[in-house]
């Protein structure tokens, strides 16, 4: 039997985790993410699926190459409160090739155009568990692709799904769930998400040199925006909550010591909101390489290290993201959102995200979504790339007994 004194020392710990879990669902019916749930509202919840109507059980959809369906017509205003897909298609990077678009209030441009695999937290067309707040990839395998953001309309939403790839996609299971409102309040922005890529080009005062870490020369200074990769820049009013933000690494160098920035309302550098580090603005520290899912930060992918050293911790596929629901960034007129590829700019980064926010209407038409071809993901650098960089590192050397550094 315990002693009396493991006994209340046990008893102790528990009184003590019960108030601390206490002191969190108060805090979250108060003022978090519950705190509107004891609400009463006058509204109705409706949901569009993919059920079989005729009460079998063949609950989804197939979509042809090449062929735009619209999975959700709805009419008045409403509030768009959670969207689950699952996806079956022989085409491998189908996440990448099925492209999700919803438009709202009657607006012919769309207000969400991504990738559908990208637009929930799954880069490179890959599968993999992604937890966050409002956005998931659940078991088996992230093959569940989860929603939370509210997306508020005041006079119709539509949401389309069209199949870029040569594959038919043989069965999309979806659900749609929504509130029917007699209207929405004019202080509620709608709901926008943009997929972006770039292949970046490093830039420094020693010209076409990737000098990271000084690997060459001392840091450059950047006292601006200009080159940096732009992953958010609307126009019109509201305030942006949120990326996704994935980096595929051709260099075993850490990738981010390149700052973020916020320009608000056509402000000149180093505007509003100046960051030190692109860990530091993912709420991470000291060049992290580990999976960390927190419901607002954290990486939901790492690429793994060649070996123990940390020098060749960050080559390969990272994926990282943040969520602004407790701090989102506010704009009257436009926000220009950017981070360094690199500390000033330095490297040569595939870099893609997805930028999450809401404004008001009209906005500005995206600019043309990158092909098929375009979005193809480069192929992974494995251990035989790297030994032939070493090879050529030799040959340059003479050959012969060149070891290492």
């Amino acid at each position: 039997m315990p002693d009396g004194h493991a006994t209340r020392h046990r008893e102790s710990f528990v009184r003590a985790l019960l108030v601390g879990l206490g002191g969190v669902i108060f805090a979250l019916m108060s003022q978090g993410p519950l705190s509107q749930i004891a609400q009463i509202i006058d509204a109705r919840s409706k949901r569009i699926s993919s059920y079989d109507q005729t009460g079998g059980n063949s609950d989804c959809i197939g979509i042809d190459p090449g062929q735009t369906k619209t999975i959700a017509e709805i009419e008045g205003a409403g509030i768009v409160k959670h969207l689950w897909i699952t996806i079956s298609c022989k085409d491998e990077l189908i996440r990448r090739n099925l492209v999700l678009r919803a438009f709202w209030d009657g607006q012919t441009h769309p207000s969400i155009e991504s990738p559908i695999g990208d637009f929930f937290g799954q880069g490179w067309g890959m599968k993999y568990n992604f937890i966050s707040l409002p956005l998931a990839a659940a078991p088996a395998g992230g093959n569940a692709l989860v929603c939370y953001f509210p997306m508020p309309f005041g006079n119709g939403a539509r949401f389309t799904v069209e199949n870029q790839s040569s594959e038919t996609v043989d069965a999309f299971y979806y659900y749609i769930d929504y509130e029917e409102h007699a209207s929405i309040p004019e202080s509620m922005g709608r709901f926008h998400a943009q997929y972006r890529q770039e292949l970046t080009q490093p830039e420094s005062d020693l010209g076409d040199v990737e000098n990271e870490w000084t690997v060459f020369a001392p840091f450059a200074k950047n006292p601006s925006d200009e080159s940096n990769y732009v992953f958010c820049h609307p126009e019109g009013t509201g305030h942006f909550v949120g990326v996704n933000y994935y980096v595929n690494s051709p260099s075993p160098i850490w990738y981010g010591e390149g700052d973020d920035m916020f320009l608000v309302d056509g402000e000149s550098w180093p505007g509003s909101a100046h960051g030190t580090g692109t860990e530091d603005y993912f709420n991470q520290s000291w060049c992290p390489d580990e999976h960390y899912c927190h419901p607002y930060f954290g990486t939901a992918r790492a690429p793994g290290r060649l070996n123990d050293s940390a020098r060749f911790g960050w080559l390969g596929r990272t994926h990282v993201y943040r969520f602004h629901l407790e701090d989102p960034i506010r704009f009257r007129k436009s926000l220009r959102a950017s981070i360094e590829h690199g500390h000033a700019n330095c490297l040569t980064l595939d870099l893609a995200s997805v930028a999450y926010w809401y404004q008001t209407l009209p906005s500005l038409p995206f600019p043309s979504l990158p092909s098929v071809d375009e979005r193809r993901p480069r192929p992974e650098i494995g251990v035989v790339d790297v030994h032939r960089w070493r090879d050529t590192w030799r040959q340059s050397k003479g050959g012969g007994r060149q070891y290492g550094n």
